[in-house]
């Protein structure tokens, strides 16, 4: 992506924060004959990323205007989840299966300041949506292909209040339990229009300084979940192959990294996460990134119309 590498020396605030928040699954590999194979994720081994920042939270190094350099941590949840499959049927639960609770869609800002004061509630929104795949439509209004969707096997979207959620890898706990697959599919089984996003409280910052606004702002990031949209990059050593079943092989060291092709910040007040120009043009165009994606699918995504309606 264009905005990964910056042109100025060193890192700054936002893009410390982009590389932490991307999450690299083991890659495998998937061979074609004639072809090189292609290279896929597990669904359980992307969660795996997940386990130690979802106990301890996150933690990135922030630059403040006075010279000091701070470590903000933050905890993630997972905000949303779409996944499309490539044929029908891929999982045991269909979407006539799925169940609706009576969750609050929106939530204040007195409400929101008490999950940065880490007062934070064991109860978890059993909020799931079933969608039909022919409300899907292209920014021109015509019906988006199946062939280019897939099959829409599964949808969560998020609307408990912050300080009611469970962190990542313990929803996605909850939500195996009635849906699978979301420990057992791969990449290569989800089509292009499968995704995610994951929202990013901030908690606590080592060490502690006050009067610093902009070390309350929340990201929104999104993040593709398809073998289309990996292009085959993958880090690590490429040399040591073991076969992990006859018809695919698991490369040693080899990664996936899913950085975000989207975002939306939550009460970003100062200058501290667009320093440069540069990232001034990176905030602008992973928002409107996120904007896009969300409206070509027809997805009303709670958390970033919050995100979005509270930065005005």
């Amino acid at each position: 992506m264009w905005w990964w590498c910056s042109s100025s020396k060193g890192r700054s605030n936002l893009e410390r924060f982009l590389l932490g928040v991307t999450p690299k699954p083991p890659s495998f590999s998937l061979p074609q004959e004639g072809k090189k194979g292609i290279e896929y994720f597990t669904l359980g081994d992307l969660w795996d990323c997940y386990d130690e920042l979802s106990a301890y939270g996150f933690g990135s190094h922030v630059d403040l205007n006075n010279g000091e350099t701070v470590v903000q941590y933050y905890v993630p949840y997972l905000s949303a989840i779409q996944i499309h499959t490539n044929k029908p049927a891929l999982t045991s639960r269909s979407l006539n299966e799925v169940v609706e609770s009576e969750s609050s869609e929106c939530w204040s800002d007195s409400e929101s300041e008490k999950l940065l004061s880490r007062s934070m509630s064991n109860d978890s929104s059993k909020t799931w949506d079933a969608v039909s795949e022919d409300s899907v439509f292209d920014p021109d209004g015509t019906l988006l292909l199946r062939d280019r969707l897939g099959y829409l096997d599964f949808k969560y979207i998020e609307r408990d209040t912050p300080y009611k959620r469970v962190p990542l890898t313990d929803k996605i706990k909850e939500l195996t339990e009635k849906y699978p697959g979301l420990m057992t599919l791969r990449s290569v089984d989800m089509s292009p229009a499968s995704w995610m996003a994951v929202a990013w409280y901030p908690i606590y910052h080592i060490p502690s300084c006050k009067n610093e606004k902009d070390l309350t702002t929340g990201f929104l990031t999104y993040h593709t979940l398809s073998s289309s949209f990996q292009d085959n990059v993958v880090e690590g050593d490429l040399s040591n192959n073991s076969f992990k079943e006859e018809t695919e092989c698991c490369v040693a060291n080899k990664r996936i990294p899913l950085p975000p092709f989207g975002l939306a910040a939550y009460k970003m007040q100062g200058d501290l996460w667009g320093t440069t120009g540069f990232d001034q043009d990176r905030l602008v165009y992973l928002q409107s990134a996120a904007d896009s994606w969300l409206k070509q699918l027809n997805v009303d995504h709670h958390d970033y119309n919050f995100f979005i309606n509270s930065n005005f």
